[in-house]
This record gives structure tokens, sequence and C-alpha cells, in this order.
């Protein structure tokens, strides 16, 4: 493996340890909403709501990526995350 290739694989594997899976999101959430939820824990680099193609609504599920492990750490260390009233599911995302 490559010296340049090698430096991808560990930036991913990285990056991958600061990500964070969040279900039972309310059908009405936007990226954005759950950006500025979870940006009080730390800066938060990329948020992703999975959405239904046909019907344009929430599937109930996201991604959060922290851009330090400090945020990543202060989400996943508060155990109770409530958004419009429903409690969520968080758990360090598997890819």
């Amino acid at each position: 493996m490559s010296s340049s290739s090698a430096a991808a694989a560990a930036g991913s594997i990285a990056r991958g340890v600061q990500k964070l899976f969040v279900g039972n999101l309310p059908w009405t959430i936007s990226t954005k909403e759950l950006k500025s939820y979870f940006s009080k824990y730390g800066h938060v680099n990329s948020t992703n709501v999975i959405y239904d193609k046909t019907t344009g609504i929430s599937r109930g599920y996201g991604f959060i990526v922290f851009s330090t492990r400090e945020g990543f750490t202060n989400a996943t260390n508060n155990r109770l995350h409530v958004l419009e009233g429903r409690v969520l599911d968080i758990q360090p995302a598997t890819s």
C-alpha cells in the first residue's frame, strides 16, 4: 500500500471514530435542526438525515460527524438525547 493510500485509510478510520448513528429521529426533523442540536457538544463537520425518496419524509435515522474526538465523546457521554419528545438512539456508526 502506498503512503498516500495508507494515509487516506488512516484518515477514514479517524473520521469513522467520530461518526454517530442517530436513530428514532422525529419524522419532521431537518438536517439543520439535527446539526443545531448536536453542535452544543462540539463542532459538527456534517449531518445527514436519511429521507424516503418517494415521500421526502425522514426515515427516522441519520448520521453526525464531529470534527474532534471531544465532541463525539461529549455527545455519547450524555446518554439521554430528546428531540421533539422522542428519545434518540445514539450509537457509534459502524461505517
